[in-house]
Parts: C-alpha cells; structure tokens; sequence
C-alpha cells in the first residue's frame, strides 16, 4: 500500500475558469435512483479516469489516494487504480475523515435514487453510498467540510449544514463559485472563481474578496493553515496562513481537474494533481511533478 503518491496574464487566466466552469455546470446524467450496497471492484488503468474529473483527496485511514469521475470512484495503490463501489457519476466529493467520504451528482441506471442525488454519505471508504440530505434537488459541482458542518454549492447557492444535513442555511459569496475548500479542523472556507478567490474565517457566514490572491481554479487545505492552490495554468501556490497570503511554488499542468495533497512526516507535502487524463504527483511540496 502506498502512503499517499510517493505566465499567462490574469485575464487570460479568468477566461480559463469561466471556460472550464461551463462545461461544469453543463453536464448530465442519467436519470434514475438508495442503491447503497457496493458494486464490485473493477480494475482500471492509471489513464482510464473518464470524459472528466470533479475530486480527489487522501483518506486518512490508509493514506491512499482516491479519485472521483464521471464513472465512479478509484481506489489508488502500488498495484494501480480500481473502482470503489458503484460507477455513478461524481461531480462533487470531498474526504471529510478515515473512510468518511461525502459526494454528490448523478446516479447510475441501476441504482434507485433520484436525480441528482443530493448529498450522499458513505463511511466505509466509498464502497456504499447512502443519501444525506437534498436528494433530486441540489447537485453540488463544489463540496467542503469544516470543523462545524458541510458546505455545497449546487450552482445557485452555498448551501451549509451544521447539524450533518438535516437544516440547511444559504449565504451568498462574492464570487460566482468554480470550487471551494476547507479544513475539517479548522474554520476557515475558500472559494475560486473566474473573478478571483473570496475567503470566509467563519465557515461561511461571512466573505471577502481577495485582490492580492493570485488567480486559483483549485484549493486543497492539507493542514487548518497549509493549503495548496493551484492556477488554471498549472502553477502551484502555496498559502501557510489559510489561504490569507500565497507563495508560488512549481507547476504541474493547464487545466487542472482535481487537486489533493498530504503532509509527509518530513514535513513536505505530497501534492497530486489531475490534468489532461493524468495523475501527476509531486513530493516536494509542488515543486516539481511526474507523471
């Protein structure tokens, strides 16, 4: 088992995003509806990730990377890539504790769940799914969890649960959300758009817009305060002050579709990025990538 994988102008930049938000927002799934018991495992090969990729992260309790697609989620380890439970399509997913995992988006024609499928919920590493809250009306392209709830952006408003999904409130951040991030230890949420990064210290409730960030398409809080972001034309940034301050770092690949990272004992951080139907991975705090 391996522990985690061992300059354009800003306006150019924006339209990247804008770009990348339409064919976002404009995809479909098949109509159908809680087929929760797992399918069985299908090998992949490492390029076979699907038309699009919406999420990645590292689970705690095996420090292994997964992979959400279009069709279904993908198990990473020294043996390659395999599909974890059902090949329904993800379009929203975050890792919010060790096999604790949310997703949303759109099911498969086998399972009985409406569509979309609200927020879905599973706490055995992906293998079965159940439905949380908000099934067949909110499908959140954008999915974060912090110290005091969940937090869904289903392209209209972001949507915030502290009580696990049973009440909902809405806030409106400055920006039109593209993806956004947070900590599960900490309080402070992120969101990219074509218009810059908005920053909230108090999960949501309030946000301002960052002028002096550098254009992100990509945020991934490793630690409360360390957070990796990643801009439409690849280049890795680094914030250690929870997204407050940004240091530029290596460059991965235009385009990115999903970005995790981990913190090694060493002290680096593992940082992955998908781009282009690619796994790259870097373990020197994004300094350099390989394939």
């Amino acid at each position: 088992m391996i522990a985690a994988f061992s300059s354009w102008r800003r306006s150019v930049l924006g339209l990247g995003i804008a770009g990348a938000l339409i064919v976002l927002v404009g995809c479909s799934g098949p109509i159908a509806r809680p087929a929760t018991g797992a399918a069985p495992s299908e090998t992949a090969q490492s390029g076979e990730l699907g038309a699009h990729v919406h999420g990645a992260g590292f689970n705690p309790a095996d420090s292994t990377l997964y992979v959400a697609t279009h069709d279904g989620l993908l198990r990473y380890t020294e043996d390659g890539a395999s599909r974890v439970g059902p090949a329904m399509d993800f379009m929203g997913f975050v890792v919010a504790g060790p096999d604790h995992f949310y997703a949303s988006g759109h099911p498969e024609p086998s399972q009985d769940l409406p569509d979309p499928v609200g927020l879905l919920e599973s706490t055995d590493g992906g293998r079965t799914w159940t439905p949380l809250a908000r099934t067949g009306a909110s499908d959140f392209h954008a999915l974060a969890v912090t110290s005091t709830g969940i937090h869904g952006y289903d392209g209209a408003d972001l949507l915030s649960s502290l009580d696990g999904g049973t009440t909902w409130t809405s806030t409106k951040p400055p920006v039109p959300v593209f993806a956004m991030a947070g900590a599960i230890n900490g309080q402070v949420l992120l969101a990219t758009s074509s218009q810059g990064l908005a920053r909230a210290a108090d999960t949501g409730l309030s946000w301002q817009q960052d002028p002096d960030a550098p254009l992100l398409q990509l945020v991934h809080f490793t630690t409360a305060q360390l957070v990796v972001g990643v801009g439409p034309d690849g280049v890795i940034y680094l914030s250690r002050d929870a997204g407050s301050s940004w240091a530029e770092a290596g460059e991965a690949a235009p385009a990115p579709e999903a970005l995790a990272s981990w913190l090694m004992p060493d002290g680096q951080v593992q940082v992955v990025v998908v781009a282009d139907g690619r796994v790259l991975l870097s373990a020197d705090s994004g300094l350099t990538f390989t394939s």
